[in-house]
């Protein structure tokens, strides 16, 4: 049955009056998340106690809200699991990867990644010892530089800054080609775009739950294992959580059965609890068709911004096999013209240096938005209101 998006949008709480076009940064909420974290405040955590760990299930929810996320990125069952930040993730699974291909000592990237990701890599090759060296090319020329030299091909799926598309099944069959391993980031792929780690042979993958998915500020991140990988692989943060036995309070560390040693830290059980109301909005729902929709609406906003705005310059694919589920679109004044929109109500985000950025997710967004959003844009840029210095003036987040 076709998805209703009209009734997934009502799962929503959106302010009165806002089109949000922002949820590839951080996802509304949905509106049973509020009665879900208080039962676990008060009914789990307030009556419970640390009887909720075994009573209220609190342990088993990485493994379990993992096999939910798995569901929408083509993971098997028990080849995902939740807790700690992307970043910590990242820095997991490259140790790991790079660790079961000792001979070699080339992490490659692209200028496209997330700076936190390329940060994590520059500081695990600074803890190695200056051995490893990271290499960053064009997001174009990746197939090209992945030789014999490479030992892990690490790469967001989707630009942060252009909604650019790696094509991931291409890559890693080129990357084992050359003896490489692969690391994929699906920040701004999960919840919005169909993937399907174990049919493009994936080593790992790592991602977070705050955007697409909905969990909330500081919602936990996620990490994947191919399962050839499971036994093998070594989590460099050998954390309590993933010893294969917490509670013997052994001195010396054994790894957790599978997925389970990639477990760090204690689970953020209120933050689980927002993700776990979050998952239950895709329940049946089909990611090609979501994504569909989505390529729908951006083509909607890019003909209304090209018409009525054409002085700013589309910064993101044309072709749809190479778009991500945003739309981002260049200007020397991004910043100014966003908070000048943010002011009226469309809410989107600026990445430096001139990036304005527009998230679609048809889980809430429809095409009344879009065209409110292209009506409004073309007011700021027709009368110059963008051009005020409480506009220009930097937040700390931008």
């Amino acid at each position: 049955m076709p998805i209703d998006f009209a009734a997934t949008k009502a799962l929503f709480h959106l302010p009165e009056g806002v089109v949000y076009l922002d949820g590839n940064s951080l996802g509304p909420m949905v509106r049973t998340a509020p009665a879900r974290v208080d039962r676990v405040v008060q009914a789990e955590w307030g009556e419970m106690l640390i009887r909720g760990w075994n009573k209220a299930g609190w342990m088993a929810q990485p493994a379990a809200l993992g096999n939910r996320v798995g569901r929408l990125i083509g993971a098997a069952a028990g080849t995902v699991v939740l807790g700690d930040t992307l970043s910590i993730k990242v820095y997991q699974a490259l140790a790991s990867a790079l660790e079961m291909n000792p001979k070699r000592r080339v992490i490659l990237s692209d200028t496209g990644n997330f700076p936190s990701d390329l940060y994590m890599a520059e500081g695990l090759c600074r803890t190695l010892g200056g051995q490893y060296r990271l290499k960053t090319v064009s997001p174009e020329a990746v197939m090209a530089a992945i030789d014999d030299s490479v030992a892990v091909v690490m790469l967001t799926e989707v630009d942060y800054r252009t909604g650019r598309r790696h094509d991931m099944a291409d890559i890693t069959r080129r990357a084992h080609e050359m003896g490489a391993l692969t690391v994929w980031d699906l920040a701004h792929s999960a919840g919005a775009i169909p993937v399907d780690l174990a049919r493009a042979g994936a080593d790992f993958a790592v991602g977070c739950t705050y955007k697409y998915l909905n969990s909330g500020p500081g919602g936990p991140a996620f990490i994947y294992v191919a399962p050839a990988h499971a036994e093998v692989a070594r989590p460099a943060l050998s954390g309590w959580l993933g010893h294969a036995a917490p509670f013997a309070f052994d001195l010396s560390y054994r790894p957790g059965p599978g997925i389970e040693r990639m477990r760090v830290g204690t689970p953020p059980v209120l933050q689980m609890a927002a993700l776990e109301a979050a998952m239950e909005v895709w329940d049946g729902v089909s990611m090609a068709e979501v994504h569909a929709q989505s390529l729908r609406l951006q083509d909607q906003l890019i003909k209304g911004v090209e018409t009525r705005a054409p002085m700013l310059t589309l910064a993101t694919p044309r072709s749809h096999l190479m778009r991500g589920s945003q739309v981002s679109f260049r200007h020397p004044e991004g910043y100014a013209i966003m908070q000048a929109l943010i002011a009226e109500g469309v809410i989107g985000d600026f990445r430096a240096p001139d990036i304005l950025r527009f998230g679609f997710t048809p889980l809430y967004i429809d095409e009344d938005d879009v065209a409110r959003a292209v009506s409004v844009l073309a007011r700021i840029m027709d009368y110059g209101t963008w051009d005020k210095p409480e506009f220009k003036a930097r937040a700390a987040v931008t």
